[in-house]
């Protein structure tokens, strides 16, 4: 029998909520009557909605993400939210964004949301989107422009 003891991993490790600092872009999202549920708080399925929100209107307006005319689109291959303090109808989230980590043609987003002027994230979890080809769905590696875009996210 082995006498040390384990090691943490990352899923023994409780997850807690993240100060402001921990992000390096913010976006405003506002809440919609809708959005809540019967429980009177924002419903945990539009939390991953808000995700994608910032991050992918963040790409459009830097100029690397067309979803329109666009030859890349990305795909997203894991999600994950961990819920600390309830949002709800009406209040004003703020997003902060952050790239933990870039392969050649995916990237991990992590995002956390806060309620206006609150210090601490309400909730912060990631999502992987790999990057590919809109008509044949294989990986497309980043060209220059998306590198440097996600760089200021990094």
């Amino acid at each position: 029998m082995n006498s040390k003891a384990p090691h943490a991993t990352q899923a023994d490790v409780k997850p807690a909520p993240l100060p402001r600092s921990a992000y390096r872009v913010f976006r405003t999202i506002t809440t919609r009557w809708m959005d809540n549920d019967v429980y009177g708080h924002v419903n945990n399925v539009v939390y991953y909605s808000w995700f994608d929100t910032a991050v992918n209107a963040y790409l459009i307006e830097q100029g690397v993400l067309d979803i329109h005319q666009g030859e890349t689109i990305g795909l997203v291959v894991e999600t994950q939210c961990n819920y600390f303090a309830p949002l709800a109808f009406p209040q004003t989230i703020e997003a902060g964004i952050r790239v933990a980590h870039r392969g050649t043609s995916s990237v991990r987003y992590e995002v956390g949301l806060f309620a206006k002027d609150e210090p601490m994230t309400a909730a912060r979890g990631h999502f992987v989107h790999v990057y590919v080809n809109h008509g044949t769905r294989r990986p497309q590696p980043f060209n220059e422009s998306f590198i440097k875009v996600l760089e200021t996210l990094s």
